[in-house]
């Protein structure tokens, strides 16, 4: 049988899709004319948006707004606005955000400044100033922009450009100076170095060596005078002795014996420098004329048999004014050795090599004690002070007397010097200013009422404090004094003064520190410094040291009168404190013996 199964015809096939059109706001957005049109319908989609859509579009636009501003100004520009930043700090982190910054805090430029703004004035000679040195933590970030090398005596702009070169050559048109480069003074490491000895003074420094010797006598251990330099601390002894130390490690490295009494004053002159003269010798023969016989040895320690080295046209400056070191060091004149002047109780003044700490010469004239000794700068010239009552002028590269001052009428006790000139202070109770070069006396300074125990000459300021209590100021162009200072109670024993910062700071048997505006007269602080009389004073833009009788080493803020800190463990009796370039010299009496201790400050190398 047949079965008829009905066919189903297939069900119609749903229509395809039809694109759905897209919407692009951006071509609406253009076809508006005007900004008051766009600004319009920017604001009917703004007010159709919920808050959540508003802060997503606030996200998503205030990155779009943000501009490097350092990035696209000129170079010139962004130092200058970067100069306005005086936290070393500051500049390290901004260093990190990219490498155009990073460009433009190193240039060197922007250090100089940071420098004058701390007053870290910088010796462009000073060859050390190239070597980074690290401290600890506080050091860790300001290291974090020197990783990576770039090249300091290129300027900002330099260095972009020479980024722009190497797509094209790795060393672009610069490879001769970048192959061989001169290497210069480098203010962005000597700030770091200064910097870093800034906080440790304030807070920290270590013990290079402390030595102790015993005191046989009461008087035979007494230190009478220091010299500090940055290679060697020269200390002179009531026994007869010298010692010489290393600045760096703080050894005792020789001690020099020959004098037959007490050294009362001791001058170191530093190695390498320049000739401050003509062609002529300073006794005024040509150059070849009457050479000392000495060891083959100890003249090329004076330097006498080598080429003298004058001081290049960019770098002359007028010698004339000068001013001495509070340290007792003068620059040389080009000798490769350091040389010792001391003067003695025996009479005599000696003249020692440093590096082999032989005696080269022993020069004799004075008739009694030879109380005081300067060395000019640049020149083989020493001009001592004795109780005889006369000063002497010296070669000490020839080993002769040039000339006797008179005038005085009773014991040099002090002198200081500034260029050619040399001012000496007199228990005649006068002070007067010499010229070096003739042995005349160009002035009489009179005033005092008692003995002159302190002196000092800058630019054409001379002050001078004594027995009266009262500290004077001269004006050593015309011999008046310009101002009487008074506020000590007691003997004036020790003076500073400084051109540079405008201040003169004295120091008194009272104990007291007061320091002076030389614009005014007029005192900015008064420090009761001590309970006893003060024996060392030195001070510099940012901190003053004192030492005093009382036992202690005190540091206080130069401009502010705040104390610091008391540097060492109290004392019986502090002698002496030197200061320079990060190097402290500490000389005491402690438990019965001579202490003379070498502290650091710098910034430990890593």
């Amino acid at each position: 049988m047949t079965t008829n199964m009905p066919i189903v015809s297939p069900p119609t096939p749903a229509p395809s899709p039809r694109p759905i059109p897209q919407y692009n706001p951006s071509s609406e957005f253009s076809t508006l004319l005007g900004p008051a049109s766009r600004k319009q319908y920017l604001i009917s989609i703004l007010h159709e948006c919920s808050p959540a859509e508003l802060r997503f579009l606030s996200q998503t636009i205030t990155p779009m707004l943000k501009r490097d501003v350092l990035t696209e100004l000129p170079a010139e520009l962004a130092l200058h606005i970067l100069s306005y930043v005086d936290d070393p700090c500051t500049l390290a982190r901004a260093s990190q955000v990219s490498k155009r910054w990073h460009d433009l805090v190193a240039d060197d430029w922007l250090w100089k400044v940071l420098c004058d703004t701390y007053s870290f004035r910088a010796d462009t000679e000073d060859k050390s100033a190239t070597n980074i040195y690290q401290d600890d933590e506080s050091w860790d970030e300001i290291d974090k922009f020197t990783s990576n090398s770039i090249d300091p005596w290129l300027t900002a702009r330099d260095r972009l450009k020479r980024q722009e070169l190497t797509s094209v050559s790795h060393w672009g048109p610069y490879s001769d100076d970048l192959l061989h480069p001169i290497t210069q003074f480098s203010h962005q490491q000597y700030f770091r170095r200064a910097y870093g000895t800034m906080l440790n003074l304030r807070k920290g420094g270590s013990i290079l060596h402390a030595h102790r010797m015993p005191i046989p006598t009461p008087d035979s251990g007494v230190v009478t005078s220091v010299a500090l330099d940055t290679e060697w601390v020269v200390v002179g002894l009531a026994n007869s002795k010298i010692h010489l130390f290393s600045a760096i490690t703080g050894v005792l490295s020789r001690t020099l014996t020959g004098h037959e009494l007490g050294v009362w004053a001791v001058h170191l002159v530093c190695r390498g420098g320049y000739w401050g003269r003509g062609d002529m010798d300073e006794d005024g023969y040509p150059d070849d004329a009457g050479d000392p016989v000495v060891p083959a040895a100890l003249k090329i320690a004076l330097g006498i048999d080598r080429r003298r080295r004058m001081r290049s046209p960019a770098s002359a400056g007028d010698d004339s004014s000068k001013p001495s070191d509070i340290c007792c060091t003068s620059e040389g004149w080009g000798q490769p050795n350091s040389i010792i002047v001391s003067a003695s109780c025996d009479k005599t003044l000696r003249v020692w090599d440093a590096t082999s700490g032989h005696c080269i010469y022993v020069l004799r004239g004075h008739t009694a004690t030879v109380r005081c000794a300067r060395v000019l700068h640049n020149r083989p010239i020493a001009v001592t002070g004795s109780r005889d009552s006369t000063l002497r002028v010296w070669n000490i590269q020839k080993g002769v007397m040039l000339r006797v001052l008179h005038g005085h009428t009773a014991s040099v006790r002090c002198l200081d010097i500034c260029g050619n000139q040399v001012v000496s202070g007199s228990y005649d109770t006068t002070c007067r200013i010499w010229d070096v070069d003739t042995g005349e006396c160009i002035r009489v300074l009179r005033g005092h009422s008692h003995q002159i125990y302190s002196i000092a000459i800058a630019g054409n300021f001379v002050a001078s404090g004594g027995m009266d209590t009262i500290v004077r100021v001269w004006d050593a162009t015309t011999g008046n004094c310009v101002a009487q200072l008074t506020g000590h109670t007691a003997l004036v024993c020790q003076l500073q003064l400084s051109t540079t910062t405008n201040l003169l700071a004295t120091g008194g048997s009272d104990g007291r520190v007061i320091t002076f505006s030389l614009r005014s007269f007029t005192a900015l602080q008064r420090l009761a410094a001590h309970d006893s009389s003060v024996t060392s004073l030195q001070f510099d833009t940012n901190f003053l040291i004192t030492g005093g009788n009382d036992g202690r080493v005190r540091v206080f803020e130069t401009q502010t009168g705040a104390w610091v800190r008391d540097l060492s463990e109290r004392c019986e009796s502090v002698w002496k404190v030197l200061y320079k370039k990060g190097v402290c010299a500490v000389m005491c009496k402690r438990a019965g013996k001579t202490v003379m201790e070498i502290w650091t400050f710098k910034p430990k190398e890593r």
